[in-house]
């Protein structure tokens, strides 16, 4: 411990020396960076992605703004992983946010996981702070809800949103509803203060952390002072929700009421950062965490990714999942019944959320930075969602920790000078390297969906897109001879190559080298997504005396979490 701590004080100063160097050349003020981060939302859901009802013209308009990039990857198919690799640069295999409970199991952080983001990881506001960056957080955290995972303690200045994602309700009894909090305290609860309508899906929570960060932009330009903004919100997320203007607008259902509305503030943001004369000098960037769910629930024609939602007689307490069916609504008498809607779109790629297929793990993702991105641009380089971090970083005059691997490649010379670099994409399903793209070549070392067992339930990752030995059901190993995928010839990953084939052998030769050499370099961090305690649940989450909100914990049981897929 004391050598990382002598490490960090080190990298703190050369941060600090960096940055006074950089004031001292008389540089210009450096831009602010605005990530905007959705929750599930697919390749496929931007029309200038091309989906066919054409209802995202902001987002579309960003794009002929700026630049796509129609080979972009999330670090993971969950969550959790992915918001903790975008904003450390890192694997999750390397910051900690994967389980070792069992052999290749998604894991994320409900409200009963014991772990979160570790004080050793260096987030991105903590390091930018460094170059007198004011940022803040709108949204949804997800990197672990105790005192000692609050955003403020990792270098955000400011936070409005909540720590875990917005299941309920609860009887606030077995289970307590999620808190919103306002930098250090809770304001309120979801389906309390924070009203979401299950059986209507009216909620109001894209309009609020539309304000929020439109005043917060507004006041950084009063300040003159470069800000970081991570809006990462959630209404894509199940249970899926939009405001009462946008409910109903839509040609898909519900979901696209949401993406609307998405897309809608969106256009607000850009439409400010023009108005006060900061688009010149923002860098703004729009992704998603992951593809989007496509769990099918074959008795209601919908698509899932839920698990809280569970009534008492039918959820485990130890129930980790984040995708479950359950018996039809109508023969329960749930309050949403008869409103299920459908999931997003992953466009032409195969399976969605959950899975290391291009369907879970491909994103949408644009550049913008008017004066500075050629407009109308399309960029083939290999991203990911961990390049977020060094680009950042490298926008503020800064350099990536070099005390620690960092993955996340700095995207500026593709984005400004159109240089591509060839690397590697990992694909990680907990502790288990399922597949790597190199090129335009996949190959996968583990094929799996999930269990039989959850498969006759209803429960399917990929619906309608069966590929016999491709969308297994049991973990089947392909070490050996991986299955190789040409993705430009067959991005839907349903006619791997002759294993017999020159092109084969070809593309092996050049994946085998790659794949030897991270796993031999690479030095797992330490699981945070091991432990569960109903006791750490937000029972008693800071601000809630003042409210008169406050829960009698359980004893406390640390057991192991169960992950079943």
């Amino acid at each position: 411990m004391a050598a990382v701590a002598v490490a960090t004080r080190g990298w703190r100063l050369l941060l600090v020396l960096s940055t006074a160097g950089v004031a001292a050349a008389g540089a210009r003020q450096p831009p602010n960076i605005l990530l905007l981060l959705m929750d599930d939302m697919g390749w496929g859901d931007l029309g200038v992605y091309g989906e066919p009802s054409r209802e995202t013209p902001n987002l579309d308009r960003m794009a002929a703004e700026g630049m796509l990039f129609p080979n972009f990857y999330s670090a993971n198919p969950l969550c959790s992983p992915s918001r903790a690799a975008l904003l450390t640069g890192r694997l999750p295999i390397r910051n900690g946010f994967y389980t070792t409970n069992a052999h290749a199991r998604n894991a994320y952080t409900p409200q009963e996981v014991v772990g979160g983001i570790p004080d050793s990881e260096f987030l991105l506001p903590e390091l930018l702070r460094e170059a007198g960056y004011t940022s803040k957080i709108v949204g949804k955290w997800h990197l672990g809800h105790r005192p000692q995972f609050h955003p403020l303690k990792h270098g955000f200045d400011e936070w409005f949103g909540s720590p875990n994602c917005h299941f309920g309700p609860f009887d606030n009894r077995a289970k307590p509803n999620i808190p919103v909090y306002r930098d250090w305290e809770m304001v309120g609860r979801f389906y309390e203060e924070f009203p979401i309508n299950l059986k209507t899906g009216e909620a109001n929570l894209t309009q609020i952390y539309l304000q929020e960060a439109l005043d917060f932009i507004r006041r950084q330009q009063a300040r003159q002072r470069p800000f970081f903004l991570y809006w990462a919100i959630d209404a894509t997320h199940a249970p899926v929700y939009a405001s009462r203007p946008f409910l109903g607008t839509s040609q898909r259902g519900r979901y696209g009421d949401a993406v609307r509305e998405v897309d809608d503030s969106v256009g607000r943001i850009l439409r400010l950062l023009r108005d006060l004369s900061l688009a010149e000098n923002t860098f703004v960037f729009f992704t998603s965490d992951n593809g989007a769910a496509l769990v099918s629930a074959p008795e209601q024609g919908g698509c899932w990714s839920l698990s809280s939602w569970l009534p008492s007689e039918w959820a485990q307490t130890t129930h980790t999942s984040e995708s479950t069916v359950w018996p039809p609504a109508e023969q329960k008498g749930l309050p949403w019944s008869g409103s299920l809607q459908a999931g997003g779109s992953n466009g032409p790629f195969l399976c969605g959320k959950q899975t290391t297929f291009e369907g879970g793990m491909r994103v949408p993702a644009i550049a913008w930075w008017p004066g500075h991105v050629p407009a109308g641009q399309v960029s083939h380089q290999l991203g990911s969602i961990m390049d977020l971090f060094s680009t950042s970083l490298s926008l503020a005059g800064l350099k990536v920790p070099h005390d620690r691997t960092v993955d996340g490649l700095n995207l500026l010379p593709a984005i400004l000078q159109g240089q591509l670099v060839d690397r590697p994409i990992f694909y990680y399903r907990g502790n288990t390297l399922m597949a790597l793209t190199l090129g335009l070549y996949k190959a996968h070392f583990w094929t799996w969906t999930n269990s039989w067992e959850e498969f006759k339930q209803g429960i399917d990752f990929c619906p309608g897109q069966n590929v016999s030995g491709v969308t297994t059901h049991t973990q089947e190993e392909h070490t050996k001879l991986p299955l190789i995928f040409h993705l430009g010839r067959d991005p839907g990953e349903r006619y791997p190559l002759s294993f017999g084939s020159a092109e084969y052998q070809d593309v092996l030769g050049r994946i085998t080298p790659a794949v030897q050499q991270h796993q031999e370099a690479l030095i797992p961090g330490q699981p945070q997504l091991n432990v569960c305690n109903q006791a750490v649940m937000n029972w008693a989450p800071p601000g809630c005396e003042k409210l008169g909100k406050c829960l009698r914990p359980p004893e406390s049981v640390p057991e192991k979490c169960s992950w079943p897929h």
